[in-house]
């Protein structure tokens, strides 16, 4: 019982900041057909504009959060304006924004390197103590993990399901000409998509960073995961996505107890061979058709 209990504890609490991450690299494939490579140098930034709001402007520990999500929303907003806004009507787009998004990464991991040294810092968002339930401790911070996760990913469903920018963005990434020619502002359809995903990972950044130290190749790793969960669920799925790695963080987490840590990542590889091999649109990707006309 109290193997399961931290299995669960500590599954949920990886499983949560996968979703985060997972969801804004969904929602940028889904709405925009592009792979951004840069996800996880937005991670970085939302955990390096924590700490300078608290240890360098001296604010309270919890305004770190919001004051990375309002920073990433200018990031958003920089990013739509110097490369998508020029290359989206390109024929190449998703090609050359692969290219684009790797500079991208480079660039802020250089410029971070530069500002704030490759040393690993300490990220001032958390919560000391625990609550012992039975031979198991669960930390307060996981609960702020969790909270804070299930807090945010109903509202980002809430937002593309039930306001009209939302609509908007679901009707692009189904149709993309068929929206403009229904008068959605594609342009700025992008620049919601781009700022979304920069404000959701700058979150998933801070509350990373909370459990592991801030440096700045932290985005490496979750960005991969976050790819591994949006195949198994199926690129662009946004709700499969949270859903999957909610899943896979208790299946790491119990993989990791019973063989080692080491075996965490390795079976989570095979377990995308095997979902691909059943189903390679995903478990909640739907098979496309092709019409070929002779």
């Amino acid at each position: 019982m109290d193997a399961a209990l931290q299995i669960l504890f500590s599954g949920l609490t990886v499983g949560a900041m996968y979703a985060l991450s997972a969801i804004g690299l969904a929602l940028v494939w889904g709405a925009l057909g592009m792979l951004n490579m840069g996800q996880g140098a937005l991670l970085s930034i939302g955990g390096y504009a924590s700490f300078s709001a608290v240890n360098g402007l001296g604010l309270p520990w919890y305004l770190g959060l919001p004051a990375a999500v309002v920073f990433s929303f200018f990031v958003g907003l920089v990013i739509y304006y110097l490369m998508i806004r020029w290359m989206y009507e390109a024929a190449a787009f998703q090609f050359n924004i692969i290219i684009a998004t790797v500079g991208f990464a480079i660039f802020i991991e250089a410029a971070v390197i530069k500002i704030y040294t490759a040393y690993p810092k300490k990220q001032p968002f958390e919560v000391t103590g625990y609550i012992p339930i039975s031979n198991v401790t669960l930390p307060y911070q996981t609960i702020l993990i969790v909270c804070v996760a299930l807090v945010l990913m109903p509202m980002v469903a809430w937002y593309l399901r039930n306001t009209r920018m939302g609509r908007a963005i679901r009707a692009t990434a189904q149709e993309r000409d068929a929206a403009q020619l229904m008068g959605v502002d594609v342009g700025r359809v992008y620049a919601q998509v781009m700022i979304l995903a920069a404000m959701v990972a700058a979150v998933s950044g801070v509350l990373l960073t909370s459990v592991t130290p801030l440096s700045p190749t932290v985005g490496h790793d979750p960005m991969l995961k976050a790819f591994i969960i949006c195949v198994i669920a199926g690129l662009g799925n946004v709700p499969g996505a949270v859903y999957s790695a909610l899943v896979l963080g208790v299946f790491e987490a119990a993989v990791q107890y019973l063989a080692g840590s080491r075996y965490g990542f390795p079976a989570m590889l095979i377990l995308v061979i095997v979902v691909l091999i059943w189903r390679p649109e995903g478990v909640f990707g739907r098979r496309s058709m092709t019409r070929v006309e002779r």
